[in-house]
């Protein structure tokens, strides 16, 4: 019969790829489970109110029109949607997916059964695949992960959460309408069980039997699978482990399957009391803990509390006299099987032919130290018992005292056992490859010395009173030949034989009285160790390598390992050199891959990657999460060389007078500073004495891991510096905003220097590393900030700054902002609000309106620059442009409501616009008519001003960016600086040939240069924020009158002053002018350049007209309001770098001369 796995055989092939399927299915449902969005938890109140309206569990599909229509009714519920859509889809998606795949698994199982049944494999039905051994072992293995997945899907992803995921799914995807779409099926499957996997949670009516119902499986099946399993050893585990008391542990794996298929037919559980008690006493008579899959342990005293016969059945295992002798039994095993253990890892014990002669008495001691491990791990496990359960605890503390528990002997225990295993197993495979050449070594050399002794007694050869011997020469070259065809490949044949060859030549030593020359019998002896070695390498087989792969099976420590961590850690940091040790036991973690992966890497399935790098992925992070105490205790040592660094130990300056050397020497400090430094050292010591090692299919480069390590913990420290820093109390006077960053500035600066300290004792590259991984901080906090600005938002999994092995910690906002560099971007608007503060723009100085006092300066951003970096600059600058068009989209609705939308508004506009037109003319009566019209429309002024010198206020902001940014880069690295400048003008001259002559180059669609020097060129601060388009716009009727109505409005509220420029009159009624006429000049460079020419020919027959009549009435003096329209267009050319002649065009000549003579 053709073999059941063969490629040809369908339905061999056929349930090993749905074998293979659902252990990959697994895999992702554990990788998704770590990537839930929060909101779908509903955690706190605030989720519950912002999206409690948009995400629905099942009661949705009662009534989806009623709930859409409540949508539907409020606008901004819309948008929230809108939004948590764009947001979320993705990630829905995957998850969707995988419950689809769930689903899809059962139903191609049901399929497979029903072909088996059918006759659609031809000789093949499910009573002759279960006699086949692969077959019988792939069936079983086919609903039991089935089983393991429903289990997984509800302690790893609640109900609750499942359910809102497919609400969602369903109403954002379009993929739900297909005709193929089977979206009921699959929310009848994975609906809510109520099973909460909280501790203490009560545990649901018949759960999960009826969870395991919900799709229909064949039932003979399910009884011939739990049949199978009851009567045999499926996976020929017995014969790895031949001691009776090692049975329950050698099939434990089989154990743990007929645990998950029990479900299948509850009534097993419920009523059959002989079949339980067969299943107990065979599967559980001492042991009621098991790993079901990958390490998820399950306490049966528990899980089987509802089910009357399994719950008697198992009350012989739970007696306490039974729990008492298992836990006092397994510690004299430990005692003893630990001893031997350390006995044999003694230096220079393990030999080889010891090794040779002790394979029994060795894997006899790997056998006990496993299974002692495995079952006090399990039973003394936390997760394992319910706090709550008194009977659990009762029999927890038994096993406790019994088995003189403790976490640490047992540790260690495991750690020698690991590396007993890996000396033997690297002994055996070392032994396995040379095993035919050393054969044929030995054979060589025996069948060598038999021929010389040969040639001995032929009276040739001159060894000392050997006399000529005919009969012994032809028979030991007879036994020369002997040792000769000895063949290697039919072993069997060959050691019965060598055995013969050294009875023979024992026997002849005896009988022809060669004893007494003592050459000869060397010659023998010499010959019969040679083919004793041969024996001894012949039985080196790979049999005892897969035993103790069997043996050392440490999957269902998956989990239970993390319990252990604090004392891995502890060890190290007292013993760096530990982690050599450790590195064994990691790799005997890594064993845990083969369970899933066999069957994916039998089907050749494309699955096998991803699965594995989830599971290697797993265990590499957990050996970072042990190792990390290395550059934690490093970091502990580097805090002290900070503190002594930067207040104990004095600068030497270059000159020193003699008599001051003893007070500059300072040797206390530096012998503690030294003594610190070596213990560091000693530390990365430690950690690079462990090898490349191959964990699962990721190669761990300790020198990577360390680095990895060294950036993780910097990374948090500098961090929890930068949140903790820049925390800032509002009602503070003065701000605290100069004190506190010169405060981070010298924490940043110790963590700099003390960095650039200890890079060469730890071999890395320090200020490479500081400088990506401050950059990477500070870039994702701007990231996180400027969320709260889109629509769709970066989610930490995508995010190029996050990263999984050196995360960015998130800290709990303090306020309205999400990070420190909003806090620090609130303050800054805080102190420099136009309401209560004058900026002098000659001074680059903020001052107080009231007191007069100085507030800011330009030295705040030096300041910045100096803690936070040019990157701490350039996040506070994208910052502000997200705000700077928040505060614009905010206008124009504004707009839009108050004076699109207002009737009265709209005629006053329309009247003045008949008064002034054509723009050229001058107006009579002008002030009559401009004052009635801003009489008329004085109500909506006040929300345009604010609106406007906000603009204003953070496009000053940006400049001073700007001005810091560039005089640091050409300060810093001028190379750089006059580079971009270069570049950034010959690129603008080939744009500007190109509009002149389109047949000239032009950068293509997918070129992405000018995308990317612009972020070089706003780094280097070569770009002038007032030219950016912030929005997109439409044409706005009325804009360019509302401007200058509003401009000539605020201009009464100003006066000139001779030394500092435009100010405001009273303080009560504040207006800044510098902002204003920013914020002015931004909102109209968003629009078509025909407004700004609109705009500023009304302000030039504002001017003219006023001073027409003024002279008509013969009054001497400018008005002061023609002063500030004329300040403004004098202000207007300069910050926009206009020619003259724009402002000429709209204003004659002769009156600009006349208001220089009135400056």
């Amino acid at each position: 019969m053709l073999d059941f796995l063969a490629e040809n055989n369908l339905c061999g092939q056929a349930i090993l790829r749905i074998v293979s399927c659902g252990n990959a299915i697994i895999a992702e449902l554990l990788r998704l489970s770590e990537f839930i969005p929060a909101v779908f938890r509903l955690k706190d109140r605030a989720d519950q109110q912002k999206y409690g309206d948009i995400i629905f569990d099942f009661s949705y599909f009662k009534g989806p029109e009623l709930w859409e229509s409540k949508l539907e009714a409020k606008p901004e519920l819309q948008d929230l949607d809108e939004e948590f859509r764009e947001n979320n889809t993705e990630i829905v998606t995957r998850f969707y997916l995988a419950f689809q795949s769930v689903h899809k698994y059962i139903v191609d199982l049901n399929r497979y059964l029903d072909d088996l049944n059918e006759g659609v494999y031809i000789q093949q039905t499910l009573e002759t695949v279960l006699l086949n051994e692969d077959g019988k072992q792939l069936l079983c293995e086919a609903l039991y992960l089935y089983g393991v997945m429903l289990l997984v899907i509800d302690q790893k992803i609640e109900g609750e959460i499942r359910e809102r995921m497919l609400v969602s799914y369903y109403r954002y995807s379009a993929a739900r309408s297909s005709a193929d779409s089977n979206m009921d099926d699959i929310c009848k499957l994975l609906r809510s069980t109520g099973y909460s996997s909280q501790p203490g949670a009560k545990r649901p009516p018949n759960y999960p039997e009826s969870y395991f119902q919900r799709v229909p499986i064949n039932e003979t099946f399910i009884s011939m699978v739990i049949g199978r399993l009851r009567s045999d050893d499926i996976y020929n585990q017995v014969s790895a482990y031949p001691l009776p008391e090692h049975r329950s542990t050698a099939l434990a794996n089989q154990a743990a399957m007929l645990y998950v298929i029990l479900y299948f037919e509850p009534s097993i559980l419920h009523t059959h009391q002989a079949k339980m008690r067969e299943i107990v006493d065979k599967y559980f008579p001492d042991n009621w803990v098991i790993s079901i899959y990958m390490g998820i342990t399950v306490n049966l005293a528990d899980a089987w509390e509802p089910y009357k016969a399994a719950k008697t059945a198992l009350n012989n295992t739970l007696d306490l006299s039974n729990v008492r002798e298992q836990a006092s039994r397994y510690a004299t095993v430990s005692e003893r099987a630990h001893a031997q253990a350390q006995q044999f890892l003694k230096e220079g014990c393990l030999r080889e032919d010891l090794v040779l002669d002790n394979i029994p008495r060795l894997l006899n001691c790997l056998r006990d130290c496993n299974v002692t491990i495995r079952w006090l791990m399990l039973h003394t496990a936390d997760s394992a018992c319910d706090p709550n359960n008194k009977r659990l605890r009762q029999i927890k503390d038994q096993i406790l005292t019994d088995s003189r528990y403790n976490p640490k002997i047992l540790f260690q225990l495991l750690l020698d056992t690991a590396q007993f295993e890996f000396i033997l197993k690297e002994m055996f495979k070392q032994m396995l490859s040379e095993k035919q050449a050393k054969w044929e070594y030995y054979k060589k050399e025996g069948s060598e010395r038999m021929t010389e002794l040969a040639d001995v007694f032929s009276g040739v050869k001159p060894l000392t009173r050997v006399e000529k011997n005919e009969n012994l020469q032809a028979w030991f070259r007879e036994i020369s030949k002997q040792i000769l065809s000895l063949n290697y490949d039919d072993s069997t044949a060959a050691g019965r034989k060598t055995v013969q060859l050294i009875q023979a030549l024992e026997e002849v030593q005896e009988f022809h009285q060669l004893e007494s020359n003592l050459q000869v019998c060397q010659f023998l002896a010499d010959t019969r160790k040679f083919l004793h070695q041969m024996i001894r390498t012949i039985n080196i087989k790979e049999e005892v390598l897969i035993t103790m792969q069997i043996v050392g099976d440490l999957s269902f420590a998956w989990q239970l390992i993390d319990s252990f961590t604090s004392i891995m850690q502890e060890s190290i940091r007292v013993n760096p050199s530990m982690v050599t040790k450790l590195r064994a036991t990691f790799l005997k973690l890594a064993s845990a891959l083969d369970l899933p992966l066999l069957r994916i890497n039998q089907a050749n399935s494309p699955d096998l990657l991803s699965v594995s790098q989830y599971y290697s992925g797993e265990l590499v992070s957990y050996v970072r999460k042990v190792l990390q105490i290395i550059p934690e205790s490093m970091f502990t040592s580097l805090l002290k060389i900070i503190k002594l660094q930067t207040h104990d130990i004095i600068e030497v300056p270059t000159r020193l007078d003699k008599d001051k050397l003893r007070d500059y020497a300072q040797l206390g400090p530096r012998y503690e500073v030294a003594k610190l430094t070596h213990a560091i050292s000693i530390f990365t010591e430690g950690i690079l004495m462990m090898k490349t090692t191959l964990v699962g299919i990721i190669k761990v480069d300790p020198k990577q891991l360390l680095e990895d390590g060294i950036r993780k913990e910097l990374v948090k420290r500098v961090a929890f510096a930068l949140h903790r820093g820049l925390i800032f109390n509002p009602r503070a006077k003065p701000s605290e905003l100069m004190p506190k960053l010169k405060e981070l500035g010298a924490t940043m600066d110790g963590f700099h220097r003390s960095f650039e300290y200890i890079q060469d004792y730890v071999n890395i590259y320090g200020l490479k590393i500081w400088q990506e991984e401050v950059s990477r901080i500070i870039n994702y906090n701007v990231e996180q900030e400027c969320n709260n600005f889109l629509r769709t938002k970066i989610q930490d999994w995508q995010s190029m700054y996050q990263s999984t092995h050196i995360p960015i910690p998130k800290f709990t906002p303090v306020d309205e902002s999400v990070t420190f560099i909003g806090r620090l971007c609130r303050e800054i608007l805080r102190i420099t609000d136009p309401k209560t503060t004058c900026h002098i723009d000659q001074l680059n100085t903020w001052y107080d309106m009231k007191t007069h006092q100085e507030v800011t300066s330009s030295r705040l951003f030096s300041e910045i620059q100096n803690t936070l970096g040019t990157f701490g600059l350039n996040g506070l600058d994208r910052l502000l442009c997200f705000m700077i068009v928040k505060e614009l989209q905010n206008f124009l609705s504004m707009f839009q409501k108050i004076i699109l939308r207002d009737r009265t508004v709209q005629d006053t506009l329309k009247t003045l616009m008949n008064a002034l037109s054509p723009l050229k003319s001058i107006v009579a009566n002008s002030n009559k008519i401009y004052f009635s019209a801003i009489a008329k429309t004085q109500k909506i002024w006040t929300a345009y001003l604010e609106a406007i010198m906000k603009v204003g206020q953070m496009q000053i902001l940006r400049q001073q960016i700007a001005n810091e940014l560039n005089y640091s880069c050409r300060f810093d690295s001028k190379h750089l600086a006059a580079a971009l400048e270069n570049l950034n003008k010959a690129l603008l001259a080939d744009i500007e040939a190109h509009y002149q002559d389109p047949s000239l180059p032009y950068p293509k669609e997918d070129n992405t240069l000018l995308y990317e020097i612009t972020a070089y060129l706003e780094a280097a601060g070569i770009h002038n924020p007032l030219n950016k388009i912030y929005i997109t716009t439409k044409r706005l009727p009325y804009f360019p009158v509302v401007n200058f109505l509003f401009l000539i409005a605020q201009l009464p509220k100003l006066q000139y002053n001779k030394n500092l420029g435009m100010v405001c009159r009273k303080p009560a009624d504040p207006v800044d002018w510098p902002p204003l006429v920013l914020g002015l000049l931004t909102l109209l460079k968003q629009f078509h350049s025909r407004y700004t020419e609109q705009f500023l020919a009304l302000i030039g027959q504002f001017i003219r007209s006023t001073v027409e009549q003024c002279t008509s009435q013969k009054i001497p003096e400018m008005p002061a309001d023609v002063v500030g329209a004329l300040l403004f267009l004098e202000d207007y050319v300069r910050y926009t770098k206009l020619p003259r002649r724009v402002a000429e065009a709209h204003v004659p000549n002769f009156i600009f001369d006349e208001f220089r003579t009135v400056l």
